[in-house]
């Protein structure tokens, strides 16, 4: 092999090291705040789920600025759909998403603008089901029986797996997964990230004495398959938008929404597979 394919070769190997070093670096307060909130429980986990939701809420509403979403009905709808999933149950979510889309209407007309109000409703609400509906449901999980360590269960899983996913493609990828959304994922580091989920989420049940490995295969299954969808969903989003990032909570790693794009959907399906479980 030619000496200067073996030093670009070199070359790439460092800078992937060096990429990874700073993305976990840059995650690092995150997990401690998720440890935090996750042991806790109670209303501080639902407190600090509202705060993570209000601020990829913002990120997103940021994205498409130039829709003037109407902001006030969208931290509104979204702080309800936490208390009600706290004290409440699924139906009053429903409600709370009932109530958000008259709500929405009633603020964007109530507000002086120019442009498409229904291009402004249709983000507004956009950010209420997509985030909104992901938060709730990380409560709901939180307040289920061991929902704790199943939720710990489902960070675990996607991380990893996204962390899989990006170096199995960088080692190894070849063919393009969806070139129009996101041009650097690969069919082959969706592959292995997806291993890498399930194999995390069993690895993980092995310390806690409630979860057999059977549950905790299927649980990791959910997770393989709902995180790269939620992945994919956030970039076509920012696509549309015509940006790479969508803010700089985690510097040159982006922001808040960037980091939990997988989480929203994984979160979705882990509650609703243990509480089949149950």
């Amino acid at each position: 092999m030619p000496a200067s394919r073996q030093r670009a070769r070199r070359a790439r190997r460092s800078n992937q090291r060096s990429d990874l070093s700073a993305r976990i670096l840059a995650a690092l307060p995150a997990i401690a705040f998720a440890i935090f909130i996750v042991y806790e429980g109670g209303w501080v986990f639902a407190i600090g789920a509202a705060g993570l939701g209000c601020v990829c809420l913002h990120e997103l509403y940021a994205l498409y600025r130039r829709t003037r979403p109407t902001r006030l009905a969208g931290f509104l709808a979204l702080l309800a759909m936490v208390v009600a999933a706290h004290v409440g149950t699924p139906r009053q979510i429903l409600l709370v998403l009932a109530i958000a889309i008259p709500l929405t209407f009633a603020l964007t007309l109530a507000a002086p603008r120019r442009g498409n109000a229904t291009a402004s409703i249709a983000v507004t609400l956009l950010g209420v089901l997509w985030i909104g509906i992901a938060v709730s449901h990380a409560v709901l999980l939180r307040d289920l029986p061991h929902g704790g360590g199943v939720l710990v269960d489902v960070l675990v899983g996607t991380f990893i797996g996204d962390t899989g996913a990006y170096l199995g493609g960088r080692a190894f990828g070849r063919r393009l997964l969806a070139p129009t959304i996101s041009p650097h994922k690969t069919l082959e580091g969706l592959g292995i990230g997806m291993v890498t989920a399930v194999l995390a989420v069993w690895f993980a049940g092995l310390y806690q004495d409630w979860l057999h490995s059977g549950r905790a295969v299927l649980l990791g299954i959910g997770v393989a398959i709902a995180a790269p969808l939620g992945d994919l969903f956030e970039s076509l989003v920012k696509r549309d938008a015509g940006s790479k990032d969508t803010g700089r909570l985690f510097g040159p790693h982006g922001g808040a929404l960037d980091r939990l794009d997988a989480a929203l959907f994984a979160l979705v399906a882990g509650y609703y597979i243990w509480r089949l479980m149950l």
